[in-house]
């Protein structure tokens, strides 16, 4: 079904830009304005020193900007908001409002719901959104929403029932949807997009059943396998675990069954590691906490889990590598703990961030309460940035510990992407 639709335009011109050539961008709803009241803008912080610099983005009319997602090229970036459910898209090289045919900053694009899962296609002209609950007549609600940022319109409404995620393959020639109503057989579906059919008349849409309440997945760095996540019993299905799937037939060649759960998870060479919170897992001594997640690390070669390790529990959604080998993994929902010191009671503070050690397979939950809603390792340094609750925390992936130079967002930081290749 095609759909055509314009949003409403906004300003996002703040004059001066920041000048920087290695530049990260943190959404913020909630920045110091005039008279004292909140207005929503991009920060901008050098990447190469950590300093913020006093240039913004001006986020007026995009409300409540959020999740954000940079094009392959870094030269745009699509900013959601959270209460309108719109795109804008931001040239990175003005930071202001990217531009149309006629030198006017493009106008917002009106999603049919609200997203957690947005990207920007490999040729930088295509954004791909899962909405879950975008209307579809006749059908459960739930769609991948593709648009033009060229144009800033909806080019294409592809329906998938209550879609949790997107995402493409290295060549940009795929997609994987996860979400679909259930199979004949009782299983459920993930769904693959052919992107050179969508707007043609051949469906680009081919259901692929087999599969445990599926939330999410990664290509294969030849495209030709997914190993796509079983969530199980997080999400009511029956077993938690990493089905993999062959792309030149469709079909499920094997499952790997995982400890704990299977949300989120990134592949590095023959390796998956995959994150989930199966109800009730104990965490054991260490920690207040009464319930634990699991980080489990799965040889793809062998189809063999080689190593489980506990994490914070809650809702994980973002499983990233940074330097040295570590793996930052973040979640929403968790078990917070903050028991300050007492008598003999240590105290303990901990929430929604584990920190993977690769090299002597360790994991730590770092002293910080709150969600976890964004990760941006920065290329070449020994330093991750993480956006949780509302805060900006650096990294330093030497120590797993925060670094002694820290920046204070006024307001509340909810993304940060890294806008540049390099500092070079």
């Amino acid at each position: 079904m095609l759909v055509s639709c314009y949003g409403n335009s906004y300003n996002s011109t703040t004059g001066a830009s920041s000048n920087l050539k290695f530049r990260v961008f943190v959404s913020n709803p909630l920045a110091p304005g005039v008279g004292g009241g909140g207005v929503p803008v991009l920060n901008i912080i050098d990447a190469t020193k950590d300093v913020l610099s006093f240039s913004t983005v001006n986020m007026s009319g995009s409300n409540d900007p959020g999740l954000m997602a940079v094009a392959p090229d870094k030269l745009q970036t699509l900013v959601f908001s959270d209460t309108a459910n719109t795109v804008a898209v931001i040239n990175n090289a003005t930071e202001s409002g990217a531009g149309g045919s006629n030198g006017q900053a493009l106008p917002l694009i009106q999603l049919q719901g609200p997203t957690k899962s947005l990207f920007v296609s490999k040729d930088n002209t295509v954004g791909y959104a899962a909405v879950p609950t975008a209307a579809v007549l006749g059908q459960n609600p739930g769609a991948v929403q593709v648009f033009s940022l060229v144009q800033a319109r909806t080019a294409a409404l592809l329906p998938v029932s209550h879609v949790a995620s997107i995402v493409q393959s290295h060549t940009g020639t795929r997609v994987l949807a996860f979400g679909g109503d259930t199979c004949n057989d009782g299983t459920d579906p993930v769904v693959l997009i052919a992107v050179a059919d969508i707007g043609s008349n051949q469906d680009p849409r081919t259901f692929i059943c087999g599969f445990d309440h599926p939330v999410a997945g990664v290509f294969s760095n030849d495209d030709a396998t997914a190993y796509v996540f079983n969530c199980g019993p997080e999400c009511h299905g029956t077993s938690a675990g990493v089905a993999v799937l062959d792309l030149n037939s469709n079909t499920i060649t094997a499952t790997i069954p995982v400890p704990g759960g299977a949300t989120a998870g990134l592949l590095n060479g023959s390796t998956v590691y995959v994150a989930g919170s199966a109800p009730g897992t104990p965490c054991g001594s260490g920690t207040m906490s009464t319930s634990c997640g699991t980080l489990s690390v799965v040889d793809v070669g062998s189809l063999t889990v080689t190593n489980s390790v506990l994490i914070a529990d809650g809702s994980h959604d973002r499983v990233i590598m940074g330097a040295n080998g570590r793996i930052f993994i973040g979640a929403s929902h968790c078990t917070n703990i903050n028991v300050a010191p007492s008598g003999g009671n240590p105290g303990e503070v901990r929430g929604c961030l584990s920190i993977f050690n690769t090299q002597n397979s360790t994991a730590i939950v770092p002293p910080v309460n709150g969600d976890v809603t964004g990760i941006e390792p920065i290329t070449n340094r020994n330093v991750v940035y993480v956006a949780q609750s509302g805060e900006l925390f650096i990294y330093d992936t030497t120590t797993d510990q925060l670094q002694a130079k820290q920046i204070d967002i006024i307001g509340k930081a909810m993304d940060v992407v890294l806008v540049d290749n390099s500092s070079q």
